[in-house]
């Protein structure tokens, strides 16, 4: 499938790629701020690795919440 222009996808497709790319933003904002006032002694690892680490796609934010923070 060749690579399409933004003009040229339909409205549905454009309306998901909005609401994907929000909620991304969303969840890593969120990691973030919670990582920023958590203290270290309260997270699995490197606060340092966990930083880099949200920024990855969905995954990242999905998994310091479940498997970086300390409860």
């Amino acid at each position: 499938m060749p690579a399409q222009n933004w003009n040229e996808l339909s409205s549905g497709r454009k309306t998901g790629m909005l609401i994907a790319a929000s909620v991304q933003l969303a969840l890593a904002a969120t990691a973030w701020t919670d990582l920023a006032r958590r203290p270290a002694a309260l997270v699995r690892g490197p606060k340092a690795l966990w930083a880099v680490l949200i920024a990855v796609n969905f995954i990242g934010p999905l998994s310091y919440f479940v498997v970086g923070r300390r409860r």
